[in-house]
């Protein structure tokens, strides 16, 4: 925002931000108490809560009833039912809505955030790009622990995060529980350097992101030795680390070769960007159709509203011969392929040089949201949760 805008409306961005996310809130809130049924349970419980509901205790979906509380389904024709009752009724994942809003949620933290590095006066170098980097695993293994949490209650067995504190594990509310340990992380490491106990932020960093991934990867592994419902297949995670990294380092050779400007202004964080997307594209390829060949267990289901639309696109368009040898999920590789390069093609260097903090948040952005999901369907197909 311009000085000159603040001058004329004697508002700063700062408190504008904080203005229109105040007054956003507020009307949900005051909705909510207003219009309950219509604010509330059709639209914040249905499309944030129920789903959030129904996945961490395992139901089919979850109903609203008219006199308030949650009330779960188990069987796929009783939410039908519910359904066609005219009743209020949430199922497990994402659905448009959901990922739409949250899409907003984002753009609004990240604003958020650009104000909060402004003021703390960190983050203009493209070394805090690769020091928050096993944040962006780690999201995505610790959402797979509440996976194994599922595998768990459908064994019968006690899982080490039950519902509601599951919840904060499950998305949007795993969103602000990564977040939230990330900021930690980061003013502890700036902390240090500040204080001369280290030279530099970003090792420490760095290590306080890879000891969380290592936790909670660590405790997938224990389950997996320990436990019957969590299993691990060694092929899955090498299959897929290996065909991401050589369709990214394909994808890395084309633009150097053909089109060099696309990744002028980002350097090596294209690559990485790149790479990211594709362990969400081959992590969904192996987990949605290669499972039956690489492990004899059934494949996983779509999560996310893209690669569920992609699925069903080619369930379509293909004929069946052809789907029983490629499968149905191989086009979201190259989708997420080619939206990978066409962000990296858009960060150029005078973005970088305008507004630092802003354009690093963004390639953060970009690569969390890609490898975030990535990370959580390629430990979910390796541990079989």
């Amino acid at each position: 925002m311009s000085a000159r805008f603040e001058d004329r409306v004697g508002l700063s961005a700062e408190r504008a931000w904080a203005a229109a996310v105040a007054a956003i809130t507020a009307i949900l809130v005051v909705g909510s108490v207003v219009f309950p049924r219509v604010v509330y349970d059709r639209f914040l419980w249905r499309y944030f809560w129920g789903p959030v509901a129904a996945d961490g205790q395992v139901a089919q979906c979850a109903v609203r009833p008219a006199d308030g509380g949650t009330e779960l389904l188990t069987s796929s024709s009783a939410c039908a039912d519910a359904v066609a009752a005219g009743e209020v009724v949430a199922y497990p994942g994402y659905t448009t809505v959901s990922t739409l809003s949250y899409v907003v949620i984002l753009l609004a933290m990240l604003i958020g955030v650009v104000f909060l590095l402004r003021r703390l006066e960190i983050a203009t170098e493209f070394r805090f790009f690769y020091a928050l980097f096993p944040f962006m695993l780690f999201g995505g293994a610790l959402r797979t622990v509440e996976d194994a949490g599922i595998a768990a209650i459908r064994a019968g067995v006690e899982p080490l995060i039950s519902f509601p504190v599951s919840a904060l594990i499950i998305s949007p509310f795993i969103y602000f529980t990564v977040f939230a340990v990330t900021l930690l992380c980061v003013i502890g490491a700036y902390a240090l350097e500040d204080r001369g106990l280290v030279d530099d932020y970003a090792p420490p960093l760095f290590g306080a992101g890879a000891v969380a991934l290592t936790a909670s990867v660590g405790y997938l592994a224990y389950l997996a030795v320990a436990t019957d419902y969590v299993t691990f297949y060694p092929q899955v995670i090498g299959s897929i680390l290996v065909i991401a990294s050589a369709s990214a380092a394909a994808t890395w050779k084309l633009i150097e070769r053909f089109e060099p400007s696309i990744n002028r202004g980002t350097g090596f964080v294209g690559f990485v960007i790149i790479w990211g997307h594709a362990v969400d594209g081959v992590a969904n390829v192996i987990g949605l159709d290669w499972m039956p060949a690489l492990t004899g267990t059934a494949n996983l289901v779509p999560k996310h509203v893209v690669n569920e639309l992609v699925v069903n696109w080619t369930g379509r368009l293909l004929p069946e011969s052809v789907l029983a040898v490629t499968g149905d999920a191989w086009p979201f590789l190259f989708v997420k392929l080619a939206a990978a390069t066409f962000v990296v093609w858009v960060f150029n260097g005078e973005l970088y040089e305008e507004s630092p903090r802003y354009t690093l948040l963004l390639l953060i952005t970009v690569l969390a949201v890609g490898l975030g999901p990535g990370t959580r369907d390629m430990l979910r197909a390796t541990f079989g949760v």
